[in-house]
């Protein structure tokens, strides 16, 4: 497993619930980091948790998927340390 596999993982067990912007944060860059720039439609007006998903990941554009890997690990490695698992 690598460490970005590893942290995917470990970030879902966290004690306390990350803040909105850290889980919006962690979603656009492994968005990015698996898939790449953004592929889909931006969702529709009443669907304000994917607008937002949507959105994080958009911001991510043009960033490397290695740079957006490393970015994930860090963030991650942060989160797990401000909450515990």
């Amino acid at each position: 497993m690598s460490q970005f596999e590893k942290i995917a993982e470990d970030v879902k067990k966290v004690k306390t619930r990350p803040t909105d912007q850290e889980l919006l944060d962690l979603y656009g860059l492994y968005k990015q980091a698996i898939v790449g720039d953004v592929n889909t439609d931006r969702p529709g007006l009443l669907d304000l948790k994917g607008k937002a998903k949507w959105d994080a990941w958009e911001s991510r554009k043009g960033m490397s998927q290695d740079e957006a890997m490393s970015d994930y690990i860090n963030l991650g490695n942060e989160v797990i340390s401000k909450y515990g698992i």
